[in-house]
């Protein structure tokens, strides 16, 4: 009972800094413009773009709006909170296949001890090989060029109760282009709510928040006076973003379940937008999901996918698919394997 008391007022008081530090760094955050100028578009201001792009399918799917029921290892990459939700371990394996034959792969791993879950991630985009062109060759010069984005992550959350968990993530960025290279060491913080048995839960997260980072290395470029070889750059900043999730069971059977998910997504670096969702479960092994994105100029249609759980032996297999689609560069496929045991 002593213990219980303890956890109920430490995880009072650990909400209490989350939202101090928040309040703390508004500030830091409106120079940034995540909190202020709603809807003007801030394209542009950040590097490491890759971090935006969404690795896993069942969010896809949902347009990105489960960031409060993040129920798999895809809550490294959404809410680090939520990594601590799940029952047992998990190793999950994901795939996208982008734009322009660009691919980006995920791995990530969930273990649960006691009331913590610990993991780890990788997060891969290859460009494939590209031919380069330039202002007076721009038929190409022949030669060619690939761009390497990596992001490796550890994760740590904690469940204070059983209705609120936190969590945080230490990410190591690197993007190669050409011969020029840029690193850096960025953090998520995430924070979980469980509206008691009412089915309704909220998730607050603030991602990809750190240092600017400095290019080294160099390249070489054609002008009209010549060769010119550059090695001094300007500073690049992650995107940081600020979401705030909510998720609510709104029909539960023996066979039959109902969830309904919305989010805020306020980028440092584009105009904010709001994400509404929709997952149909049948006796928890088939799934069809909808989603919908507002304030993406892009994004007309709804995105859509299915998701599966087979059980292997005394362990789960899930697979999941998620589509969506851009007016002018095309469709998104997205497919996902998750391991349960």
């Amino acid at each position: 009972m002593l213990n219980h008391s303890y956890n109920v007022l430490f995880s009072r008081f650990i909400l209490l800094v989350a939202l101090v530090c928040l309040a703390g760094v508004e500030p830091v955050l409106a120079q940034r413009s995540i909190i202020p100028s709603l809807g003007n578009s801030r394209s542009g201001t950040s590097g490491f773009q890759y971090l935006k792009i969404n690795v896993d399918a069942r969010s896809s799917a949902m347009a990105g709006s489960n960031i409060a029921d993040a129920n798999d290892v895809s809550a490294l990459y959404l809410n680090p909170a939520l990594a601590v939700q799940r029952s047992g371990n998990q190793f999950y394996l994901a795939h996208t296949a982008y734009f322009a034959d660009i691919t980006m792969n995920y791995a990530g791993y969930i273990h649960r001890y006691k009331n913590f879950a610990f993991g780890g991630a990788l997060t891969y985009l290859d460009s494939g090989s590209m031919e380069e062109t330039t202002e007076f060759n721009p038929l190409g010069t022949g030669r060619t060029f690939r761009t390497i984005h990596m992001a490796a992550a550890l994760t740590m959350a904690q469940e204070l109760t059983n209705l609120f968990s936190y969590g945080i993530t230490m990410k190591y960025l690197d993007e190669r282009v050409e011969e020029v290279q840029v690193q850096t060491v960025v953090a998520d913080i995430g924070f979980f709510y469980q509206v008691g048995e009412t089915g309704l839960r909220f998730a607050i997260g603030l991602n990809n928040f750190g240092v600017d980072a400095t290019p080294s290395g160099e390249t070489t470029r054609l002008t009209l006076d010549g060769e010119v070889t550059e090695t001094e750059f300007l500073d690049v900043s992650a995107p940081t973003t600020f979401s705030l999730g909510t998720a609510f069971d709104a029909y539960e059977s023996d066979n039959l379940s109902l969830l309904l998910t919305g989010a805020v997504i306020n980028p440092s670096d584009n105009a904010e937008r709001f994400s509404l969702g929709t997952e149909l479960g049948y006796m928890n092994m088939f799934y069809t999901r909808l989603g919908y994105e507002f304030g993406v100029d892009e994004a007309s249609l709804p995105s859509f996918g299915v998701g599966f759980k087979l059980p292997v032996a005394s362990y789960a297999l899930g697979v999941d698919y998620g589509f969506s689609t851009r007016d002018r560069l095309g469709s998104l496929h997205r497919i996902a394997l998750k391991f349960n045991f």
